[in-house]
């Protein structure tokens, strides 16, 4: 059984005992969150779609790591023969979540 979550803007096709990153989230080490916007539903082949969303079903998950950060980016900006350049650097905050239980 699968599902298709909206967290935070992103969707995600999420199992049971998964682990994903998503974008930084309240809460500390072991927290349980709940995610109300399942999108569509696929349990063996019965597959379910939300008009937008279905509706009683949610997705329970724990936070394994609150605070995680992803890969460097850097954004370098130029305008030629002005002697102009410019450097930024950023890097995002993830959570690690781990799914716990689908409830569809």
């Amino acid at each position: 059984m699968y599902v298709i979550v909206e967290i935070q803007g992103q969707q995600f096709k999420v199992e049971k005992d998964q682990k994903i990153y998503v974008y930084h989230l309240e809460g500390e080490e072991g927290t349980q969150v709940e995610f109300d916007k399942v999108l569509l539903a696929d349990n063996n082949g019965a597959v379910t779609v939300g008009t937008p969303v279905i509706e009683g079903a949610k997705v329970v998950a724990e936070i394994v790591n609150p605070l995680v950060k992803g890969d460097k980016v850097l954004v370098f900006k130029k305008k030629r023969r002005k002697g102009y350049r410019k450097l930024n650097g950023h890097r995002q905050q993830f959570s690690q979540i781990v799914i716990k239980d689908i409830q569809a």
